[in-house]
């Protein structure tokens, strides 16, 4: 019985251990109040908006401190709300898209992935995705669905490509209030401690600055580990050679 109970003690303290949190502050590229995102840790991954004021010289900086660097695409919405530079929609054909995501990419340098900016509408239809997959598997990068809508088929696409891709399990930062903040942190350890890997989004606000300043070390004491988005990819997809990881390692 001691045996027994020793071992499920060992098992689940592995599995505590086990568990990892990627955050990433997206949303990044024109306010001058987004530097602050440089305070963060550098296992926090940023993610920035194409051809914005601040967004090439921040990725750059970003990068020398060690950050994993993604690209937030601005991508179609069902409320048909502006994108702004870079933005990607159902009326552009194949050669416009591509066009306009090489870009994108081009203004943003050191970017290894893409996770998408709304993309309620976009995301929803298979063309416009299986172009977006194929761009990224020729840069062997990875994708995050931000989960703007229920019926994407990011995901699946990706899959199929052969891309690998991760869906975003919470926001952070929907309500700035400590009070919202906490509830959602504490939503986030309780996800890591039960599934073992969550990707969660937040935004350059002060207050989620201040809040993560001063709240990270609680993931450690958790047992949790916080890491760079592109170790939370699928182990079988991420391996490959050529694959975002592998070049990141």
């Amino acid at each position: 019985m001691r045996l027994f109970l020793f071992i499920a003690i060992l098992i689940f303290t592995q599995a505590v251990q086990a568990s990892k949190v990627a955050i990433i502050i997206d949303d990044i590229g024109y306010r001058q109040t987004d530097e602050a995102v440089l305070s963060l840790p550098s296992s926090i991954t940023l993610s920035v908006l194409p051809h914005t004021p601040l967004g090439e010289t921040l990725a750059q900086h970003a990068h020398q401190q060690g950050h994993e660097i993604m690209l937030h695409v601005p991508m179609q919405a069902l409320n048909g709300k502006t994108l702004g530079p870079g933005g990607l929609t159902n009326q552009m054909n194949e050669f416009e898209f591509k066009q306009q995501l090489d870009s994108a990419f081009n203004s943003v340098p050191f970017a290894v992935g893409v996770n998408n900016h709304m993309g309620s509408l976009l995301t929803q239809l298979d063309e416009p995705m299986q172009w977006l997959m194929e761009s990224l598997k020729q840069r062997q990068g990875y994708f995050i669905d931000s989960v703007t809508t229920r019926y994407t088929r990011a995901e699946s696409t990706a899959d199929t490509i052969g891309i690998p891709s991760l869906r975003r399990q919470i926001f952070l930062d929907n309500d700035t209030s400590t009070t919202g903040l906490e509830k959602q942190f504490q939503q986030l350890i309780t996800l890591a401690h039960q599934q073992g890997r969550v990707v969660a989004i937040a935004h350059p606000y002060p207050e989620t600055i201040d809040f993560l300043n001063e709240n990270l070390h609680r993931l450690s004491s958790q047992g949790i580990t916080l890491v760079n988005a592109s170790q939370l990819l699928p182990y079988n997809i991420a391996q490959q050679p050529g694959s975002a990881t592998t070049r990141l390692k």
